[in-house]
């Protein structure tokens, strides 16, 4: 189990949530104390959930249903499931949730991106040096250091923002990759990929912003595609930003450019105690939402 589906990736959340191991179907959740602190629920990991059986999941949701409110997840987008047994399991919510965008790594270069895309890319990649960092944590304060300004541009908080010791467990994941673009000498973007099979998932990225100036974004991007040629066969560039699954956002725009499929993602929610459930939404006032579970509604914004 790698990426996503490792221990030490579970763990790094922990700041969020009680890492519990689904033993049955081979994935994680994070059990969180509800409102109030009377009972407790489930999510699935962030950004989606990996598991190693999908047919073995039913299993692991009946065991949950003994000590459990709910549970939520987002499915992996490569994920070996049917939906329509999946949706069986999440009778209370099962919808289409984001599209990820994807480059097949089969697919020539040349056929990547449009050539203004490519033009970018390769007019950075003439002015940037490219280093491909196997051992990520050797490199952690160059990452904190762009990934700051990220977290400050789009003022991230909660679970998105991570941490130093989120990042120093999941660099140590193996299969983790940092792509570093360099202007004179200095770091003014980065790329965290996490290795799954035959799938590179573009963990996160960040620049400064003398790294947007320079496109080193577009850099990132294109070098990738050729770095893991030969080592995986797609490149999953995830998706947009936020909690809305209409893909209108700059972040979902950029990424169609580039990609040359997609993947559709589902978001999951099942009540186990509907008695309890009910209490919480009635004692938090929730007002009339699609949020699940709906006594959270808010907390991610």
């Amino acid at each position: 189990m790698n990426g996503y589906n490792h221990a030490d990736y579970a763990w790094s959340l922990q700041k969020f949530g009680a890492p519990r191991e689904l033993h049955h179907c081979g994935g994680w959740v994070l059990e969180r104390d509800t409102p109030g602190g009377d009972y407790k629920d489930a999510m699935g990991l962030y950004p989606f959930f990996v598991c190693e059986d999908w047919a073995k999941l039913s299993k692991d949701l009946e065991a949950m249903s003994e000590d459990t409110v709910c549970v939520s997840l987002v499915t992996d987008p490569f994920g070996d499931f049917n939906p329509s047994l999946l949706e069986d399991n999440f009778k209370d919510v099962f919808k289409p949730f984001k599209q990820h965008y994807i480059v097949d790594l089969n697919v020539p270069m040349e056929e990547i991106g449009g050539k203004r895309r490519r033009k970018h890319a390769r007019k950075a990649l003439n002015k940037l040096e490219m280093d491909v960092v196997e051992e990520p944590v050797t490199r952690i304060d160059d990452w904190l250091d762009v990934y700051d300004v990220l977290i400050k541009k789009h003022d991230i908080k909660g679970i998105r923002s991570f941490s130093r010791d989120a990042f120093l467990q999941q660099f140590q994941i193996p299969g983790t990759v940092m792509i570093r673009a360099l202007y004179q000498g200095k770091t003014v973007g980065a790329q965290i990929y996490l290795i799954q099979g035959d799938v590179v998932h573009a963990h996160l990225g960040a620049c400064t912003q003398e790294g947007y100036d320079l496109d080193a974004t577009y850099a990132l991007d294109y070098y990738s595609f050729q770095h893991f040629r030969g080592e995986a066969r797609w490149v999953d560039l995830g998706g947009g930003v936020g909690v809305s699954a209409d893909g209108g956002d700059g972040l979902s725009q950029y990424k169609s450019w580039w990609a040359t499929n997609t993947k559709q993602t589902y978001f999951c929610g099942r009540i186990f105690d509907y008695d309890k459930y009910n209490e919480l939404v009635l004692s938090r006032n929730t007002p009339t939402t699609q949020y699940f579970p709906a006594y959270r509604f808010g907390e991610f914004n």
